[in-house]
């Protein structure tokens, strides 16, 4: 496995009001004022709410679709069909395959939001990326989500009649889409003995849904997310009487060992700054390579917003995937 230099762990003036920059704390406010204009959100149907964050009427910018998209298709588990959304590079040759699964609390959200995203990833990496658009809460809750992404993993480990390469792959998400790497990452080693992945890419992932500290403390400022939010998710996508504290639900609890090397991403003014803190510690215990990414004010998942933090964070992500990719396909271990 390619191993990471000692983590460098944050010190306090990472987290100290005073260094958070002012473009952050502009883009901030402007995004609490305008969660704070909206009536109560939780009052609408989930349907009308994802159909107004496919439009561009939700919090994150409108994000253009890529011309090049195509769409792949693999039976869940339970005889449904996944859509997966694949973008290959257009101007350098792929050397591998970046697994995505996106974000949006595990009730709405979209292979195609990510689309630039992916678009950068698969051009500066040389990887074709392959976005899971996973069955969503409350229709579809625990265990629906992680069923779909483990069958996508599968199927791109497994698969013969696909063309995506596989001699370097990662795996990566944001919000909820890094918790359900992470899960995805556990259901490989527990339930089929293999940890194929070679690097995994956590932004601001939700580990333990029962709450850590941060989401617990935050509040009620609508800052992207506040306490309330996730709770509501949470609620949507685990049914009652299950145990929030299994590992494949929170995967905060579970062993670690023979996760990939990973990058952990996150803002300091992210209510879900205490699952990446806790999750990298952890990760890192467990004898795996870690980088950290904690960026002074950013709010979650901040790499959406226009702005010069959030090309410095796509642009680590882009370092860290680019320096495990050369590692891997030149045969030597990562610096």
């Amino acid at each position: 496995m390619t191993k990471l230099a000692e983590p460098r762990w944050p010190d306090a003036a990472v987290f100290a009001e005073e260094n958070i920059p002012d473009e952050a704390r502009a883009l901030n406010r402007r995004i609490v004022e305008a969660i704070s204009s909206v009536p109560n959100r939780w009052s609408i149907p989930m349907p009308v709410v994802r159909t107004a964050r496919a439009s561009g009427r939700g919090v994150f910018p409108l994000c253009a679709p890529d011309p090049h998209a195509e769409t792949f298709i693999v039976t869940g588990p339970d005889g449904n069909d996944i859509p997966l959304r694949v973008l290959r590079p257009t101007t350098r040759e792929a050397r591998g395959t970046y697994l995505h699964i996106h974000g949006g609390g595990w009730v709405m959200g979209s292979p195609s939001e990510n689309d630039e995203r992916m678009r950068r990833i698969a051009e500066n990496v040389g990887l074709v990326t392959v976005s899971v658009d996973y069955r969503l809460a409350p229709e579809h809750p625990y265990p629906a989500a992680p069923d779909d992404c483990e069958a996508a993993a599968l199927w791109l480990l497994s698969d013969t009649q696909h063309d995506l390469p596989r001699q370097f792959l990662a795996i990566g998400g944001e919000s909820a889409g890094g918790h359900l790497t992470a899960v995805t990452l556990l259901r490989l080693r527990d339930r089929h003995g293999v940890w194929p992945f070679h690097a995994a890419n956590l932004v601001a992932g939700c580990y333990d849904l029962g709450g850590t500290p941060s989401v617990r403390n935050w509040g009620p400022e609508p800052l992207v997310l506040a306490t309330e939010d996730v709770k509501r998710c949470t609620g949507l996508f685990v049914p009652e009487g299950r145990d929030r504290r299994a590992a494949d639900i929170s995967p905060l609890y579970a062993t670690l060992e023979h996760m990939p090397p990973a990058l952990f991403t996150c803002g300091t003014q992210d209510l879900l700054i205490d699952d990446t803190m806790m999750m990298a510690h952890r990760w890192h215990a467990a004898g795996n390579g870690v980088e950290l990414g904690i960026y002074p004010g950013g709010c979650h998942v901040f790499q959406s917003f226009p702005s010069a933090q959030g090309d410095e964070s796509l642009a680590q992500m882009d370092a860290f995937l680019n320096r495990m990719a050369d590692a891997v396909t030149s045969g030597r271990e990562a610096p």
